[in-house]
């Protein structure tokens, strides 16, 4: 069935491009020594947020789908409501109401990992991001799944830990890992064995993700899979050590193999399982595609073990990775992009590496592929594999040069773009840093403003999440938390805060009003609005537009 985007009954007709502007990252903070935005040198922003209609935007909890209002937003979520108008139950949510209500453990696939550890008196491995930030993975997921494997006979288990430090305090490992020995001594027994085999940062094994660095993920194949690397005799021991010897956070702690005399306590062997628990999918595909690929060549995973393998969601709907996985992830239709391809509306999606994906993919509604060739562009510049601290400006240049050539070609009606600064950069918890990577923003959003002013066009610059406007940890009180040498305590994760939603327009504002901001719209009422600036009356799915058309 066509959908087909009626023209509305207005005295609007935007004659040049429309603009979404992603910055991701940005969200709105008090202006305080936390909030790398505010202390950045960012004339054009400052004189968008003072100047031009701004609206206030959630981007976290419910109003992107997740369980509760204390649950941070993210990139992933973030883009599915920017692209689809929509508030969809997202992966967190999925999983637990999955977990709760059994469907989890009645699911074909959970009955056969557990049937082929059973049949072969083998192991069952968890792999997964391992905190409760709730962005990734939840770490109550996998202790249900621990807890239903020992219920259902399952005699052996190995768990095979990433350190997170980004989407929770930077160096709280160990505030995970204590209390998770005592959870499996209490599950131990005659007849389960339980430990933890592996780990290491996220930042430095397995969950890289856009094939930007295949070597994160061969090292934790060896890490995990072949059992090679540095021993140590448990995780407490490791993330000590290497905190000692390192002078690093919990994201890119080297990776590490527990052992008992000598040899690795937990290696993937031919018939085991594998659970990858993370139920976010950006960076579940490479590791899935290692573990799934008969002919794989990203890297010579040296021994290929015959084993079930599932992942927590269907990571790519499109692709199918991996081949099994344990809960159905939403199914988001009706975006954005489906409407405007079927309505003849040629669009361009831009970005560098780090963020292609979230411009495309999850902007479609979990959809890798284009639901028109000729009408859709994707561009991807790739990114520099560096520490992003080392370059905060990343590559918001050269996207923003293929973007004006794109917007003065006059191919393009709709385009979008994401400048990955001040979430990539936000996230190494740096602040000189991430003010850097803001004012090599600003200095592309005056180039870009500049060229929507000649083109007589229409810019919407807005955000996914925050996470640049709080560098630093807060206690209760709304005090700085300390390190031992009094220096502030730097935040690594994104933020609770709402994001700016600003429209650039200097021709035709006097043909809509802005409706005004009383803290009730989200990220998912971006793309009524689009549509609306387009001429188009927005698809009764929607949520509602920021603006009203005058007829």
């Amino acid at each position: 069935m066509n959908k087909i985007l009626k023209k509305a009954n207005c005295k609007l007709n935007v004659t040049g491009p429309v603009l979404t502007v992603v910055m991701d990252g940005v969200g709105l903070a008090p202006d305080n020594a936390g909030n790398a935005v505010k202390l950045a040198y960012t004339p054009t922003l400052d004189m968008l947020m003072s100047k031009y209609p701004m609206v206030k935007l959630k981007a976290h909890g419910t109003a992107v789908g997740l369980p509760s209002d204390d649950d941070m937003g993210n990139s992933e979520v973030g883009h599915n409501a920017l692209g689809s108008g929509q508030v969809f139950a997202q992966g967190a949510k999925l999983v637990s109401q999955s977990i709760e209500s059994g469907k989890m453990f009645a699911s074909d696939t959970w009955k056969e990992i557990v049937a082929n550890v059973l049949k072969n008196n083998s192991t069952l491995h968890f792999i997964g991001l391992f905190s409760d930030g709730n962005v990734h993975s939840h770490i109550d997921h996998l202790k249900a799944m621990m807890t239903e494997a020992k219920k259902e006979g399952v005699k052996r288990v190995r768990v095979h830990i990433l350190l997170d430090g980004r989407d929770v305090g930077e160096t709280s490992a160990l505030d995970y890992v204590r209390p998770f020995e005592q959870f499996m001594a209490q599950l131990r027994g005659d007849d389960f064995d339980v430990c933890i085999a592996s780990g290491g940062g996220r930042m430095k094994i397995t969950m890289d993700r856009y094939e930007a660095d295949w070597s994160m993920v061969e090292r934790g194949w060896h890490t995990h899979v072949l059992g090679e690397g540095e021993q140590f005799e448990s995780a407490e021991q490791a993330i000590t050590e290497y905190r000692k010897r390192y002078n690093v956070i919990d994201q890119d702690l080297p990776p590490f193999v527990i052992a008992k005399d000598g040899k690795p306590v937990g290696p993937v062997m031919d018939g085991d399982s594998v659970i990858f628990y993370n139920f976010r999918g950006d960076r579940a595909i490479e590791i899935s595609l290692a573990f799934d690929s008969e002919n794989f060549d990203k890297f010579d995973r040296v021994r290929y073990p015959k084993v079930v393998y599932a992942g927590m969601l269907e990571y790519d709907g499109d692709r199918h990775i991996p081949k099994k996985y344990l809960v159905n992830p939403p199914e988001i239709t009706n975006t954005m992009s489906e409407y405007l391809s079927d309505t003849g509306v040629s669009e361009l999606a831009i970005s560098e590496t780090q963020k292609f994906g979230h411009v495309t993919y999850f902007w479609n509604g979990n959809k890798s592929g284009k639901f028109n060739d000729e009408l859709e562009t994707y561009i991807e510049v790739p990114s520099d594999i560096v520490p992003f601290e080392q370059r905060p400006w990343m590559k918001c240049a050269e996207i923003t040069d293929k973007l004006i050539e794109c917007m003065k070609s006059g191919k393009y009606k709709y385009l979008r773009v994401n400048f990955p600064n001040g979430d990539m950069v936000g996230h190494t918890g740096n602040m000189l840093a991430t003010q850097c990577a803001m004012e090599a923003l600003d200095l592309q959003l005056k180039r870009i403003i500049d060229i929507v002013d000649q083109l007589k066009g229409v810019a919407l610059i807005t955000a996914d999440h925050g996470n640049a406007d709080e560098m630093y940890e807060m206690d209760k009180k709304g005090n700085f938390k300390t390190n031992k040498d009094g220096s502030y305590k730097a935040k690594t994760s994104h933020t609770l805060n709402p994001v700016p939603c600003i429209i650039y327009d200097n021709n035709y504002s006097e043909d809509y009003d802005v409706k005004p901001d009383e803290g009730k719209f989200g990220l998912s009422n971006v793309a009524a609005t689009m549509v609306n600036l387009m001429g188009y009356e927005a698809p009764d799915m929607w949520d509602a537009s920021l603006i009203t058309l005058k007829k």
